[in-house]
Formats: structure tokens, C-alpha cells, sequence
């Protein structure tokens, strides 16, 4: 019985056993496993799980070995340099003298500042040689972010990099609060270069105050003059009026910037170098020549000037053009015409009249080109302006228009659209009085290191084209020059202790021609020139007796008095 009762419970499932296990009375927790029975785990899931557990633990090991030991010092170092900050060591700029060795821009200590303050003289005439600079600047943090001096203008813009060295630099060592351990060299610093002018700071300043004073009293806007040794190029005096402080600008008072900034005689403008005017007559002696050397009249040959010349008008057939001398000069040989600067004799040289042939205007750009017209000099200092020569090309650009023989002839007296600068003009007459060696003018005489004395300073090369001139044509040129103080327009120069030979010039400005620009240029021996001269002062009423030609007797009068070894 026993027996059919187990086999009966094996073989069927009663009714309340299906309906006790469709329900979960006990309240397992079926998703914590709770009511399921535990099977262990098999042999094939505990080796997966130990080959997973074996390659993290080397992958880790790896990177331990990689870390600590293969870049184990990289590593330190760098953790080491988290520690260390770099400090700029400043160079020392190099200093600036003239040629008698008279410091016109050195450093000194700057209070609260980790480089030397710029320090010029108080010169008046030296701003547009010397220029100015910019300092080091940094943050509110007090991290540089310029670490060098800036030169913004003169000498100290053009000779930057040989003036500024090379910044040093220092490593400072610090501990976990910030507070310095160690400090230690770690770039050597390079102090710049000196720099030697051919400036003479004397004639410079001396130069400038009369110039200043002329102008003041004439009712000038500006005036700018140069002397340049007609060997070599070097400038003895640049000077220009109004200046700025280079003191000023380089320590940054705002106010006094901004009375530069808004001043209309532009103190900023080197008008030596950058300022463009009319010329007039002071073009003549290059027109003489050109007519000498194109053999279209002798020297001697005469032009009556009898106050005007006339041409049929272009626009009026029944009218005439006429183009009027200052004043009426009667015959007149070139030597005669470039004393008394007779307009007559040029435009006829210049344009050609009834049996004088002309240059015309192509030979007149070629040959005022050559003397240095229309094109920068070269000299070691920045902002130089190029100029203008009128040509046909020039006037149908700004005009529209068609050249006349008229416009030759103004062009021939240096007027119409001619801009030049004070150093063309100087650099011009100066091939004249070197027999055509057309000088590349230079201020920086030489270049020294700390450790050298002046003397040993690295001269400047001398630079200059030989002018395709035969040299008679040159004589003629000067004697008329010479003439020119003796009896003519620059009598004004013909003084005790140098003897001059000079060119002056009247350029008209404005539609109405109120205004004038007055020039004076020539050199000094006569006998054995040396220098070379070149003044202009600017927008001046017409008909004022006072004017370039003053400025530079009153110049040459005190340098008789000291420095007479420039006249000698």
C-alpha cells in the first residue's frame, strides 16, 4: 500500500499544489534571491573571472613601472619647476653720445622698477635725432608681458637692436607658501651697443634756437635745417622746429603728450627729414648743369631778361602766357643767373624760348632724379618722405590733364607741384660741391661695446653713386654760387671768417600766393669745401625780409665765435 501510495504522489501533481506554488507566500525577495536555490559557480566562470583579475593587476603594475621608474625624472623635474618662476634680467640699453663724446642719452636707476630709466639731455634740437622709447610693461599681477624697450623714433627706432642687447633671465625658487628659497642665473644678460653721432650737440642747439627765435619773429610756421660734411655723409647738425620732449613721451605724462598731440605747428613732424616743400630757385644750380652737360649753352653765353617772357595761350589764341622774372635783370650768363636767380635765364634753359633750346621736362626729371630729387637718401633715420617732380604722368593723375610748355617752365624754377626735402636739398648741393659724389647721410658716426672705449668704436660705412657729370660743369656751377654772395641773392653770407658760396630760393604757396617758403643752401670753404648747408623755414607771410638766409649768418656768426673748426 505503501508502495502504490508513493508511486500515486509521484506520478501527479494534486490540484492545491499548483495553486500554493503560483503564489509567493512566504514574501521572498526574489530580487535579493531570496526562495531560489544557491547552485555553485562553475569551473569555467572562475577562470574568466581570474584571467580578468590577472590582467588589471599587470596593466596596473605597467603603468607603476612606466610612472615611477622609465619616466620617473621627467616626471620630478617638471614637479620641481611647478616651484620655479623665470624673471626677466633687463639689458642695460646702450647709451648715445655726439662726436665730442657729450652723453646725450644714457640710463639710471628707476625707483621701484626692475630696469634703468631712459634719460636724455636737455639739448633743444636733439628730439628728432634721439627719438624716444617705450619701458617694459606688465600686468596688475606684475607679470611682464613687454620685456623689452621699444624705440619709437630717431636714432633710438633705427638702431633698436643694437641699442636694446639681450634680455637675461632668472630663476626664482619657491616653496608651497609662494616665499622666495633661491634665486639663480639662468640666461646671461647682453647690454647693448653705444652709439657715437656725428652730431656736434653745440651747433645742433645752436642751430635750433636761431631758428626758433627767426620763426617767432617772422611769423614762420616751422623751419628745419641740416649740415652735412660733403666727404662722408655725416651730419653735423639735423635740426627741426617745433620739437617734442623725448623725456615726456618716453615717462608718459598724458597731459603733456596730449598739448603735443593737439599742437597745429606739429612738433612730431621731422620736417629735416619727412617734411616736403616747394623748392624755388635753390633747384637752379641742378638745372645749370643738366644744360652743361646736354651742351644746349656755354657758360658764357647771355639771356636778356627783360622781366617776362610770353607764350601763346593754350586756352586764349588771342591772348599770350606770360611768365615774369622777380625783377628785370638785363643780360645775364649762367654764372650771373644763379647769383641774381634771373627766372628768365631758366625757363629758357628749362623749356626752351624762340632760339634757346630747352631741357624739356623729361631731361629736367631725369636730371633732378639723379641728384637725389624724388627719392629717399638712405639716411639711418625713419620716417623719410620721397617727393614729388611734376612730369606729364604726375599731372594727368592729379589733374586730368594734358602738360604745357608752361608747366616746364614753372617746374624749371622749382615751382609748381615740386616737393623736396631739407635733406635732398642738402644732399643735392653737396654733389655739387664734391665734384658728383652723391652722399648716403648718415648720424651715427660708429657703434661701440661697454667694454671699448670711443675710439674704438666700429665706424659707419660711407655710402654714395658717382653722378655721370663731367666736372667743369661743376665749377661753373660754384663760381655762380660764389657770385651769388658776393653781389647776388645770398649777399646776406658774405661775412668775416668763412667764405660762402650759396643758393636762395622763394617758393610761393597757396592760391593766392600770401604765403611763402624761404631757402637757403650752399656749402662752406669755398676755396676747399667741407660742408654742405640746407635751411627752410615754413609758410611765412611774402615780402617778409627775415628768413632762411638770416637763420643760417646768424648761425655761421656763432660758430666763428665757437666752433670755428668747422669753418676752417
Amino acid at each position: 500500500m505503501f508502495s502504490r501510495d508513493k508511486k500515486s504522489h509521484a506520478d501527479g501533481i494534486d490540484p492545491d499544489e499548483i495553486f500554493l506554488d503560483s503564489s509567493n507566500l512566504p514574501q521572498f525577495d526574489t530580487h535579493q534571491f531570496e526562495g531560489r536555490l544557491e547552485r555553485p559557480i562553475g569551473k569555467t566562470g572562475l577562470a574568466i573571472l581570474g584571467l580578468l583579475f590577472s590582467v588589471t593587476i599587470l596593466i596596473f603594475l605597467g603603468r607603476l613601472a612606466d610612472l615611477g621608474i622609465l619616466r620617473g625624472a621627467a616626471f620630478a623635474a617638471l614637479a620641481e619647476n611647478n616651484r620655479l618662476d623665470h624673471a626677466p634680467i633687463f639689458a642695460e640699453r646702450g647709451a648715445v653720445f655726439d662726436r665730442n663724446g657729450t652723453s646725450l642719452a644714457w640710463n639710471e636707476p628707476f625707483s621701484g622698477e626692475d630696469f634703468s630709466a631712459r634719460v636724455y639731455r636737455a639739448t633743444r634740437g636733439l628730439a628728432h635725432v634721439l627719438g624716444y622709447v617705450s619701458y617694459p610693461a606688465r600686468d596688475d599681477a606684475g607679470f611682464y608681458y613687454t620685456e623689452r624697450f621699444q624705440g619709437l623714433a630717431g636714432v633710438e627706432r633705427s638702431y633698436d637692436a643694437i641699442l636694446s642687447g639681450k634680455n637675461g633671465a632668472m630663476i626664482v625658487e619657491t616653496d608651497a607658501q609662494g616665499k622666495t628659497e633661491q634665486k639663480t642665473s639662468a640666461i646671461p644678460v647682453e647690454s647693448g651697443k653705444n652709439l657715437v653721432l656725428s652730431i656736434d650737440a653745440r651747433v645742433e642747439e645752436a642751430l635750433f634756437a636761431t631758428m626758433e627765435a627767426t620763426v617767432k619773429e617772422a611769423g614762420f610756421k616751422g623751419g628745419a635745417g641740416v649740415i652735412m660734411d660733403i666727404h662722408n655723409g655725416e651730419i653735423l647738425a639735423l635740426a627741426s622746429y617745433p620739437e617734442y620732449d623725448p623725456g615726456v613721451l618716453t615717462g608718459g605724462n598724458d597731459a603733456l603728450i596730449a598739448a603735443f598731440v593737439t599742437d597745429a605747428r606739429e612738433p612730431f613732424l621731422n620736417r629735416a627729414v619727412s617734411g616736403l616743400y616747394t623748392p624755388g630757385s635753390i633747384v637752379k644750380p641742378v638745372l645749370a648743369v643738366a644744360a652743361l652737360q646736354e651742351q644746349l649753352i656755354h657758360p658764357d653765353a647771355e639771356i636778356l631778361s627783360t622781366g617776362a617772357i610770353t607764350i601763346p595761350n593754350p586756352y586764349f589764341p588771342d591772348k599770350e602766357s606770360v611768365f615774369r622774372d622777380w625783377k628785370a635783370h638785363g643780360l645775364v650768363d649762367m654764372r650771373a643767373a644763379l647769383a641774381v636767380s634771373s627766372d628768365v635765364y631758366f625757363y629758357e634753359i628749362g623749356g626752351g624760348y624762340k632760339d634757346q633750346p630747352g631741357l624739356g621736362i623729361g631731361k629736367i626729371e631725369t636730371y633732378m632724379n639723379l641728384f637725389g630729387f624724388g627719392r629717399k637718401t638712405g639716411i639711418d633715420l625713419p620716417g623719410e618722405a620721397i617727393g614729388v617732380i611734376p612730369t606729364p604722368r604726375w599731372k594727368e593723375k592729379i589733374f586730368g590733364d594734358d602738360w604745357r610748355l608752361g608747366d616746364t617752365y614753372i617746374t624749371a624754377i622749382g615751382q609748381y607741384g615740386f616737393q623736396v626735402t631739407p635733406l635732398q636739398a642738402v644732399r643735392a648741393v653737396a654733389a655739387v660741391a664734391n665734384g658728383g659724389k652723391l652722399l648716403r647721410p648718415r648720424v651715427v658716426k660708429s657703434t661701440f661695446a661697454s667694454t671699448e672705449t670711443i675710439a674704438e668704436g666700429r665706424e659707419t660705412a660711407i655710402k654714395w653713386e658717382q653722378l655721370p657729370v663731367d666736372a667743369p660743369h661743376y665749377d661753373v656751377v660754384r663760381e655762380g654760387m660764389r657770385l651769388g654772395v658776393t653781389e647776388g641773392t645770398a649777399k646776406g653770407l658774405d661775412i668775416p671768417g668763412v667764405v660762402v658760396a650759396a643758393k636762395t630760393g622763394t617758393a610761393e604757396i597757396g592760391t593766392v600766393k600770401k604765403f611763402v617758403h624761404s631757402w637757403v643752401t650752399g656749402f662752406f670753404p669755398y676755396e676747399n669745401p667741407r660742408y654742405g648747408f640746407a635751411v627752410v623755414l615754413e609758410r611765412g607771410p611774402a615780402g617778409n625780409p627775415i628768413g632762411a638766409l638770416y637763420v643760417f649768418r646768424t648761425l655761421l656768426e656763432w660758430m666763428r665765435e665757437y666752433t670755428p673748426e668747422y669753418l676752417n
